[in-house]
This record gives structure tokens, C-alpha cells and sequence, in this order.
């Protein structure tokens, strides 16, 4: 790009595209002569005739309408993406970092209301399991899954998780069938294990007095969504969050493996920020916004759970376990 005259090849696309000097020159704010000049420099550099004249028009040779082409699409790419960089930049904006199963069952169903409410924000959402670096990323808040230990942020506990077993109506009744207690349905059930989950099926074995001879996962998911999915398939059974999948509990897609099981609850849906962003309007609107939102699907899961008749009991999670 060193011996391209960038200056010339702009005046020349100009020239190219309004077909006369002086269009070109009243475009560019500059005079005609100078417009000619750069037309000459750059036809010097190429060594080709860029333009003959036609009846006072100039006319693209085939060199310089093949360089025309080219020019126009990197001209008007550049004028895009000006344009663009303008427009981002008198619109104000949102950026959101979320754990993927909470973006995708919770957030995302629920956003629109959010942004609706503020027409004028550019609302971006990034989902991805790794926490922000807010030294280093440009992000204004995150929404985390995990224990609500992180030093130095703020730190606002949205609700709690509530977890239990959880199965398609099809599949309980096949465990069902095999008769036996709890513990037996389970040794012959397909167990769905979220391996990123901070309640996982051993601590759930262990809380409720239940041993298997051997504990084994056909399935393995990092993603909660994916092993609620399985679930609602009939693939098994999901040890999983009752707060992502409200819908599918609400229709009957899922149901509780066992009432005699309470569901665990323990805080694990977090609102994070450096402090400092909380001065920005628009970050101290959303952490309003979803805290209220969080509240009330705490409230209706809460509900609908103790309609089905399930129980709740606090569960302490941590490094050391239950």
C-alpha cells in the first residue's frame, strides 16, 4: 500500500463516479487543476490512460474502469463504515456478558422488554461462561452463574437456583413400571449429568441418603440447556435447574422425578460490576430492571413448584461441598 497515492486514487474514484473534473472538484472542495494534477500522477504511476474524453465527458478506459471497481467497492465500504461508526457512536450502548444457559432460557425471552424500554441504548449481549476482565474488556456488567465470591465488584444476588431431578412425563412412567423404591428407579434410569452445574448428582445422592452401586453418566453436557433438552426427549434424567425451565415444567413437558425429594435452593444468579459503572445511567437502569425481573420469576417458580407439591430445602454449596 506504500506506492499507492491514496490521495490520487480518491479523485480519481470521484471523478470516475460523477463522470467530469469539475463535479469531482465541487465534491471535493478543492479546485479543478488540482483534481487534473492527481488524475495525471496517478496514470503516471500505472503508465496507462485512465479516462479519454468524449464530447466534454470523460470516458473510463478499460484500465480504469477495472480500477474503478475496485475503488468504488473500497470507497464505499470506507463510507459505510464511517457512517456506521458515526451512527454507533451518537447511539449509547449496553454491553452485557451472561452465562450461556441463562442467556439463552432466561435473558433472552426477557430482554426485549428491557430494550423497548430504552429505545435509544444499542444493547449488546455476549454469551460465554468466562467472566469478564473489567480492567481489560470493554463489558459494563455481567450476570453470573456460580458461588458470589468474586473480590473487588459489586456484587448483587439476583435469586436463587432450584434444583431437582427432573424427566418427560413418558419417562417417569417407564421408571415407574419397574416398580421398586426411588433408589432402584434410579439404578436403571439414564442419569444426565451438567458437568459445569454447582449441584451435581453426587451431592444430590449424598443430601438424600440414596447410594447406587455405581454411578454412571451416559450423558455429560457443559451446557444446562442441552441437559434439559435431553430431558424433555426422554433421553433420561436431568439434575438441573428448575428457575431455566419454567415453560417446559409449566406445560408438562417436565415433571419432578420424586415430591418426596425437596427441591434445593441456594443463591447462585448474580449481578456484577465495578462499582464505578453503576454512575452510568443505562447500567444502573438494567441492574434495576433485572433484579425486579429475577425477583418475579423467583416468585412464579416458586409457585408452580409448590402447586406440583414440591418441598424446598437450603442447600450451601461450595468448594467443600454440601
Amino acid at each position: 500500500m506504500r506506492d499507492i497515492n491514496l490521495k490520487a486514487t480518491e479523485y480519481f474514484e470521484a471523478v470516475a463516479r460523477l463522470g467530469t473534473v469539475t463535479k469531482a472538484a465541487a465534491e471535493l472542495g478543492v479546485s479543478p487543476s488540482a483534481v487534473s494534477q492527481q488524475i495525471r500522477l496517478l496514470e503516471g504511476q500505472f503508465g496507462v490512460k485512465l479516462f479519454r474524453r468524449e464530447k466534454r465527458r470523460l470516458v473510463l478506459t478499460l484500465d480504469g474502469d477495472r480500477l474503478f471497481q475496485t475503488t468504488a467497492h473500497a470507497f464505499g465500504a470506507l463510507r459505510n463504515a464511517r457512517s456506521a461508526i458515526g451512527r454507533q457512536r451518537d447511539m449509547r450502548g449496553l454491553t452485557i456478558r451472561v452465562s450461556p444457559s441463562f442467556g439463552v432460557r432466561w435473558l433472552g425471552p426477557r430482554v426485549a422488554r428491557f430494550a423497548a424500554d430504552n429505545p435509544d441504548w444499542a444493547i449488546r449481549i455476549d454469551a460465554t461462561p468466562d467472566v469478564t476482565s473489567f480492567e481489560t474488556e470493554a463489558v459494563d456488567c455481567d450476570l453470573r452463574y456460580g458461588h458470589g465470591d468474586w473480590a473487588g465488584l459489586t456484587v448483587d444476588c439476583l435469586m436463587s437456583d432450584l434444583v431437582m431431578p427432573m424427566c418427560s412425563p413418558a419417562y417417569l412412567d417407564r421408571l415407574r413400571r419397574q416398580g421398586g423404591d426411588l433408589a432402584t428407579q434410579l439404578e436403571s434410569a439414564r442419569l444426565i449429568d451438567s458437568v459445569k452445574s454447582l449441584y451435581r448428582w453426587d451431592l444430590w445422592l449424598a443430601s438424600n441418603r440414596i447410594e447406587l452401586k455405581e454411578l454412571v453418566y451416559p450423558f455429560r453436557f457443559d451446557r444446562s440447556s442441552m441437559s434439559i433438552e435431553m430431558a424433555k426427549q426422554s433421553g433420561g434424567v436431568a439434575l438441573d435447574s428448575a428457575t431455566l425451565c419454567l415453560p417446559e415444567l409449566a406445560r408438562g413437558d417436565l415433571v419432578p422425578l420424586s415430591l418426596a425429594c425437596p427441591v434445593v435452593e441456594f443463591p447462585a444468579y448474580w449481578f456484577v460490576c465495578p462499582t464505578r459503572h453503576l454512575n452510568r445511567r443505562i447500567v444502573s437502569r438494567f441492574s434495576g430492571w433485572v433484579a425486579h425481573e429475577a425477583k418475579e420469576c423467583e416468585a412464579e417458580a416458586r409457585a408452580l413448584l409448590s402447586g406440583l407439591g414440591c418441598g424446598f430445602v437450603a442447600g450451601r454449596v461450595g468448594p467443600e461441598g454440601v
